[in-house]
């Protein structure tokens, strides 16, 4: 087992400069994943950790090993990659145990650990069976047991449930994540999507234009972004934004929105009074609206009054989506709600769980 170092990493193609200034410590054990739209820099990050590509400057550590001029076979690490790459004339078990011969491991060691692989993976019943006999998920975990049997220091999986559907999507997530419990090895993820970053994730790098805007625990995340872009990014449907002003009335502290007006509670009066008569950005998250006849109690309330623009039944829940000074936002209500296209409706807002963001910085007040 291994930790993780990028020390002040930075990849360059050209004139482009696809990794910017990295510097992560990935600790033992963890679940690391790298999360952002496309070409944020994610998956250069995990081929310049595998050796698949060169660093510009910096230098990556495993363990308490540099391995810039490591070739990527020595690095100690296995990875799993968006397409199974198998081959289509070996069986399950000769995919698995192809790299073990290449390296020349003893027979009885070979079959020791794909056997121990297939059961950790629940694919025994099919070793004997050739790719195309398997289904899209079952291929995935073949490529995962392939990696497995090399029981390497660090894992890496670049977006490997990209080509499952979205059932098995779900149910392959949640495999992953037993075997990382299971193994006890540093598990390095990529992904775009925020959702699995969220639910395997130990620790989340939030990544755009090469930089890295945020690295740290799914729920800090989620309750405190660092600035817009993270605000927006996790979370779904993604956070609303305002364009807002900051006033004062009758010796009050006041969000003015143009079509609403929310009065600042007073624990955060403090961090927010060195604001006031400046243009800011409030964020409040669809969670946090709520249909007036059936908001939870406790709710510090401001009000926004908008007009149903669509409604969307989900089950356990209705998105609105509302009108307000010609904004459209998202509100997840009750699904009791009595709300329909067209309607007028004062919108619960929860004053205890918005964010307030500075216009020109994008950076999260505090």
């Amino acid at each position: 087992m291994a930790s993780v170092k990028y020390d002040h990493v930075f990849k360059r193609f050209g004139e482009v400069t696809a990794v910017n200034d990295l510097d992560i410590e990935i600790a033992d054990k963890e679940f690391l994943v790298f999360v952002g739209p496309s070409g944020c820099g994610k998956t250069t990050s995990l081929r310049l950790l595998a050796g698949l590509e060169e660093i510009s400057e910096g230098n990556i550590y495993i363990g308490d090993r540099l391995v810039n001029d490591v070739a990527p076979k020595d690095r100690d690490i296995a990875m799993v990659f968006q397409s199974y790459a198998l081959y289509p004339h070996m069986t399950v078990y000769e995919n698995m145990a192809f790299g073990l011969k290449l390296r020349k491991t003893p027979k009885a060691e070979i079959d020791r650990r794909v056997k121990e692989a297939a059961q950790i993976l629940g694919i025994e019943q099919l070793l004997d069976r050739k790719p195309k006999q398997l289904s899209g998920g079952q291929r995935q975990r073949v490529a995962v047991g392939r990696a497995i049997v090399r029981e390497p220091k660090v894992f890496l999986f670049d977006e490997p449930l990209s080509n499952l559907d979205a059932k098995l999507r779900v149910e392959t997530r949640a495999n992953i994540s037993k075997l990382h419990q299971r193994l006890g090895t540093t598990f390095i993820y990529v992904t775009h999507d925020q959702t699995e970053a969220m639910t395997m994730g130990t620790r989340i790098a939030v990544m755009k234009d090469g930089l890295l805007h945020q690295l740290d625990t799914p729920q800090s995340l989620y309750d405190r972004p660092a600035n817009i872009f993270v605000a927006g990014f996790i979370g779904s449907p993604a956070m609303n934004f305002f364009d807002v002003r900051l006033t004062t009335s009758d010796g009050k502290l006041v969000i003015d929105g143009g079509s609403f007006h929310l009065d600042v509670p007073t624990d955060r009066l403090k961090a927010l009074q060195p604001y006031a008569g400046k243009d800011l950005v409030l964020g409040i998250r669809p969670e946090d609206l709520h249909d007036p006849e059936f908001t939870p109690p406790g709710v510090v309330a401001g009000r926004i009054p908008s007009e149903v623009d669509v409604t969307e039944l989900m089950g356990s829940s209705v998105n609105l989506y509302l009108l307000s000074g010609g904004k459209q936002f998202v509100a997840i209500v009750d699904p009791r709600t009595r709300a329909r296209v067209g309607n007028k409706i004062e919108i619960v807002a929860n004053m205890g769980n918005f964010h307030i963001f500075d216009k020109e910085t994008e950076q999260a007040i505090r």
